[in-house]
C-alpha cells in the first residue's frame, strides 16, 4: 500500500443496456454490485493506509490489519474483473472475425476458433460460481482459458485478462435458473464486443516460441 493517500477509485459508467438475453434489470443489479466493490476497495485501502501511518506494520498479527490486508485482493479483484466484464459487452456484439488479430491469435493458441470456443464454453459451464477468463501469457503472447473462483484465487501471475465472463449466479439469476446457465453463456457470447476484447491484446511482437529466452 502507498503511504501517501491516493485518489479514491471511481465507478465507471458502462453503457450496457439492451443486451440480448441479459435483462436491463439484471445489468442494473449487477452494476450496483460492482459499485459496492469500488466502495469497499476504497474503504479497505484508506484503512490500511491509516495502519501504515500509525505503524501497525510492526504488528502483523493485529487482527484488523491482517484481515483487511487479505480482504484487499478480494475487493480489488472484484472491482477490476467487473470492469473487464462490462467493458467486453455491448448489444449485438457481432461475430469473431477469424482473420482479425484476435482471431489469428486464438488460432495460433488453440489450433482453431471452434476448439477455443468449446473450451471456453465448457469452463464457463463448470459447476460452482466464479469467472471464466481467457488470459494472454505475457511471455509467449499465447492465450489460455481459466476458471477463477474467488476473484483473487487461481489467477495466473502476470497474465492479462482478454475476455471475462462472470459466472457467479448474480450475473444471470434474474433471467435464468441456475440449471440454465448455458443459456446465459449463449447470451453473453452473442453480445461480446470483440473489438474491445482485441484491444486488450499485447503487441504481436510479444509472441515467441515457448521456452525461448528473452
Amino acid at each position: 500500500m502507498p503511504l501517501l493517500s491516493q485518489q479514491p477509485y471511481k465507478a465507471r459508467d458502462f453503457k450496457v443496456s439492451g443486451i440480448d438475453g441479459i435483462s436491463d434489470r439484471t445489468i442494473q443489479m449487477h452494476l450496483g454490485l460492482y459499485q459496492g466493490y469500488v466502495k469497499n476497495t476504497n474503504a479497505v485501502t484508506q484503512r490500511l493506509e491509516q495502519f501504515l501511518r500509525e505503524g501497525w506494520t510492526a504488528a502483523p498479527d493485529h487482527p484488523e490489519y491482517a484481515a483487511l490486508t487479505r480482504q484487499l485482493g478480494f475487493e480489488y479483484g472484484g472491482m477490476v474483473l467487473h470492469e473487464y466484464y462490462f467493458g467486453n459487452l455491448k448489444p449485438n456484439g457481432g461475430t469473431l472475425d477469424p482473420n482479425s488479430r484476435l482471431g489469428q491469435t486464438i488460432q495460433q493458441s488453440f489450433g482453431n476458433i471452434d476448439t477455443w470456443m468449446k473450451d471456453f464454453r465448457a469452463i464457463s459451464a463448470m459447476r460452482g460460481v466464479g469467472w471464466a477468463i481467457m488470459y494472454q501469457d505475457p511471455m509467449t503472447g499465447l492465450l489460455s482459458n481459466h476458471w477463477i473462483d474467488l476473484h483473487q484465487n487461481g489467477v495466473p501471475s502476470g497474465f492479462k485478462p482478454i475476455l471475462v465472463l462472470d459466472a457467479w449466479e448474480h450475473a444471470f439469476l434474474l433471467d435464468y435458473p441456475p440449471a440454465d446457465r448455458p443459456k446465459y453463456i449463449d447470451a453473453f457470447l452473442r453480445n461480446v464486443d470483440w473489438s474491445a476484447v482485441e484491444s486488450r491484446l499485447t503487441s504481436e511482437k510479444a509472441i515467441r516460441p515457448t521456452g525461448e529466452q528473452w
